[in-house]
């Protein structure tokens, strides 16, 4: 079984093709596993979650998800990412807004939890440091956890009572049967690792093997959709940039 891990993919269609193409080109998948933040930001939520029914897939709720839901206050965001809440919710059929609604805040694969932003904090916490990894391998039971919020990719792997943060090198195999894990796959639709390309990753489980892959997509056709859609300007221009 291989398995496409994606995480925010912040209503990013040019990105998303382009991750589902490039992931079909370097071997195929069977599934894919999303971790919250399918709308938000980007000038296609529609499209985003209709693209992604087309495929067999299972995922979780982000927190730009539920705010658009009303189920996260607006103040918890910057003023960007609110504006970007109330224009997505006013372009959304009822269809997606139940698609959204029925995403949990945690699933379990494959000896995997998959969580937006962490397993003590399901929709909040930036696992970022330390201390906050060492204490979130306290709150999964399975040996590797996939988050995603902080649209910045990584390996973790639990070290004692403690943790240790590992680059996720591009295009290379890394076998996970040793040891506990925290995943990030980064951002499809919005990376802030300084790499603009739209960044995912695929399990195989026959290898129990891990791949972060990059997928280059046209970052102008996207910025012209948010300019276009009276979205904030700051939200296009970040994207060339990858922050």
């Amino acid at each position: 079984m291989r398995s496409l891990i994606i995480s925010d993919i912040h209503s990013n269609l040019e990105a998303l093709q382009s991750v589902l193409d490039l992931a079909g080109q370097s071997g195929g998948f069977d599934e894919i596993w999303h971790l919250g933040d399918v709308v938000g930001y980007g000038p296609d939520p529609a499209a985003c979650i209709e693209l992604l029914r087309e495929y067999d897939h299972r995922g979780v709720a982000g927190n730009h998800d539920l705010a658009v839901l009303g189920r996260i206050g607006l103040d918890y965001f910057n003023t960007h990412a609110a504006a970007a809440a109330r224009w997505t919710r006013e372009n959304l059929a009822q269809s997606h807004l139940d698609y959204l609604d029925g995403l949990p805040l945690r699933i379990e694969t494959y000896d995997f939890t998959a969580v937006h932003a962490s397993p003590r904090s399901p929709v909040e916490e930036y696992v970022l440091s330390v201390p906050s990894a060492a204490q979130n391998f306290r709150h999964f039971d399975t040996a590797r956890c996939l988050v995603g919020h902080s649209h910045f990719p990584f390996l973790c792997r639990q070290q004692g009572e403690s943790a240790e943060f590992f680059e996720f090198p591009v295009g290379l195999a890394v076998n996970l049967e040793q040891g506990r894990y925290i995943i990030n796959p980064g951002s499809v639709g919005q990376p802030r690792d300084g790499i603009p390309t739209a960044s995912f990753a695929i399990y195989d489980s026959d290898l129990d093997s891990i791949t972060h892959l990059r997928a280059e997509y046209d970052i102008a056709a996207t910025q012209k959709k948010i300019r276009n859609a009276g979205l904030p300007g700051y939200l296009a221009a970040r994207l060339s940039e990858g922050q």
